[in-house]
């Protein structure tokens, strides 16, 4: 029998979602954005045009899913203002409809922490994402907890693969090392860092979609054996061809550049992730699920593919 799948959001994280959703036998896929764009989506997969900020617009959109993944988000330098508003929109449309609910996150809410992160660490961040992070998420389990909703939340760490441009592991890493020259870097490369592949995360919250016993909890995505970055930019050299160079910026400098920067004034904040070991416990996924990460060699080739084939409108 075909299930209906929704998805909030073609950015990458959507995107990869449906990849995982199209391997699947009789997943109906259907995206939504406020434009209504398909872009390079393919034909088998609906496109619907929507304001996921509008309750009613967001009920009307699911009705009729099995499932709704939630993957859309408002740009960096928003969050704090547009961020909660969206989600709660997309709480309320989708609880009038019975179905699942499976949020797309990161691990902001945590703050700074000592060690291994984990699911049961609680939601101790001090700086402005972070505590916006925990207020969501904090709301998703208070909504599923009352019975509004049936909810699962998967969450990655800093993310690369097709289409990730604005990350840690970007544009900033990959477009220069095809000319080669030196991947840009904010923090300290040779900190332990772990890093999630697109489609490991797309496939993870297909998978929670599937599973009752995926309901309730936040899970921490099958990741690849944390490496340091310097030894991350090693494979993607030897993948190119080319010497393996960092350049790397120190925190003195982020703090000097982000005076007049915004979104290094928006990252300056989180400079801990890449100052010191950050490293991810993906085990109870792993264990419930069991979902093996993609190795780093192979998701960084494919990384490296998608941008040969699309510098010239990355660049």
């Amino acid at each position: 029998m075909a299930t209906q799948h929704i998805i909030f959001g073609t950015g990458p994280l959507g995107k990869a979602v449906m990849r995982a959703l199209l391997k699947r036998e009789d997943a109906q896929i259907i995206m939504v954005n406020r434009s209504g764009k398909r872009g390079d989506i393919p034909a088998e997969v609906q496109i619907i045009a929507s304001d996921a900020y509008d309750a009613d617009k967001v009920a009307d959109v699911t009705k009729g899913a099995d499932v709704v993944y939630q993957c859309a988000q408002p740009g960096y330098l928003e969050w704090q203002e547009k961020f909660p508003p969206l989600q709660r929109a997309i709480l309320e449309g989708v609880s009038r409809n019975n179905a699942k609910l499976i949020v797309g996150d990161n691990l902001y809410m945590y703050g700074d922490v000592e060690g291994l992160i984990h699911e049961g660490l609680p939601y101790a961040a001090t700086n402005k994402k972070g505590r916006v992070r925990a207020q969501m998420a904090s709301e998703i389990m208070e909504w599923h907890e009352q019975g509004k909703i049936r909810a699962a939340v998967a969450r990655g760490s800093d993310f690369y693969g097709h289409e990730v441009l604005g990350s840690a592991l970007g544009d900033r890493v990959f477009l220069p090392m095809l000319k080669g020259k030196a991947a840009q870097y904010i923090g300290n490369p040779d900190m332990p860092h772990t890093y999630t592949y697109i489609d490991d995360f797309g496939e993870a919250m297909a998978i929670l979609g599937e599973r009752e016993e995926g309901l309730g909890r936040a899970w921490h995505v099958s990741n690849a054996p944390t490496l340091t970055t310097r030894e991350v930019v090693s494979i993607i050299a030897a993948e190119i061809g080319v010497e393996p160079k960092i350049s790397a910026m120190p925190k003195l400098m982020v703090n000097v550049v982000s005076l007049f920067h915004p979104y290094l004034r928006e990252i300056k904040e989180m400079l801990y992730e890449f100052e010191k070991p950050y490293v991810v416990d993906d085990s109870d996924f792993r264990k419930t699920f069991g979902m093996d990460a993609t190795p780093l060699e192979i998701g960084l080739r494919e990384t490296v593919q998608w941008y040969r084939q699309h510098e010239a409108i990355t660049a």
